[in-house]
Order: structure tokens, then sequence, then C-alpha cells
């Protein structure tokens, strides 16, 4: 299991980047940073994005985050994959606390909102699942699986991924294990946003 960004290399960074500004200074996004093969790098700003709610309403980043920011985990479909839907389940145990933290948690994908619905409904979750039913997050946010072919069933999907956006619309974290199965620990997400 390789992270894209481990909890280490982050904790690493968050002295250096605090004390790199004053107290009234606004954190601003680099336009230098190069954006990683998959995903977005640290400091880079999120896209703007228009998603649906599962009551089909269009909502933005901004429209669910919290005090700091927002919690994103990037699923690949709560319909057909099981990984998604064991990871569906068990980040609810933390969505509460995420949200106490001011990164209340909301999980991005390709499904309808119907779908999303039902399965949030099923399973009792207490956060927001969100459609990208066109994928232009997904892509936007630079995690489009580019192994699965256009016009398949599985066109569209993200590779899984967790992304922190804060409020200045930056990307101040991002959790991603190697291939599918695997999901970043409710331990490490916790850790993440305690430090943020």
């Amino acid at each position: 299991m390789i992270r894209t960004l481990t909890l280490a290399s982050v904790l690493a960074m968050l002295p250096a980047a605090a004390g790199a500004q004053d107290a009234t200074d606004t954190p601003r996004a680099s336009t230098d940073v190069p954006t990683p093969a998959i995903g977005l790098a640290l400091g880079q700003s999120a896209p703007a994005v228009q998603l649906l709610r599962e009551n089909g309403e269009a909502a933005g980043l901004t429209d669910v985050m919290g005090e700091k920011g927002v919690a994103i985990a990037f699923v690949r479909s709560a319909d057909w994959c099981p990984y998604c839907q064991k990871q569906l389940k068990q980040i609810d145990d933390i969505s509460g606390e995420l949200a106490e933290m001011g990164w209340p948690l909301v999980a991005i994908s390709y499904d309808d909102p119907d779908i999303l619905s039902k399965f949030a409904d099923k399973n009792g979750l207490g956060f927001e699942l969100l459609s990208d039913p066109d994928s232009a997050a997904i892509m936007a946010f630079n995690l489009l699986n580019e192994q699965m072919k256009s016009g398949s069933r599985y066109y569209g999907i993200p590779h899984p991924a967790i992304m922190f956006v804060g409020t200045d619309e930056t990307i101040r974290a991002v959790l991603r294990e190697e291939g599918y199965k695997n999901r970043p620990s409710l331990d490490v997400i916790l850790q993440i946003a305690e430090q943020l």
C-alpha cells in the first residue's frame, strides 16, 4: 500500500507552512505547483465544480464546506463497487467527528442521485453523497480512471481518493492508496483532519 501522500509527509509539511504565514495572511493557491499524474497537489486550487445532491439540486464545493473546508471521498460507485460500499459504510463512523473538526465529509461518484439516495437511506449514512453524472468533477480533480473504455459501464469512475479542500479552495491534503481495493484508514483520515 503506497499512499500518494503519507501521514508523516503531511505532518512534516504542516509546521513549515504554518510558520510561513502570519495569522492575518490568507493562504493563496500556488499556480506553479505541478499537477501529479493522478489527483491534485497540495496548494493547488480546487476546480469550480457543480454536483448534484441526492434530491437532484445542484451544489458546488462552497455549498458543502464547514468551518475549515470539506473532506471529499471520491468513490467509484455506491451501486456496484463492493470496496466503495464498504468504505462508505465505514467512513460514516467518523463523519460526525470530521464535521465537528470543521471538515464535513461528502462522497462523490458518477452514480445518479437516485442510486446515491437509496444507498444512503438503506445504510443510514450521516454524510452527503454527491453525484457527478458526467464525471466533470472527477476529471477536474484529475482522478479519472483512464483504463476504463469510453462507452463502457465503468467509464467515468475516479481513482479512489480523499481530498481535504480548505475554505480558501485549495487542496490541503490528499490520501490515496495504490489500486482500488485499499482505502485510507479511518485513523489516518482523522489524524490528518486534526492537523489541518
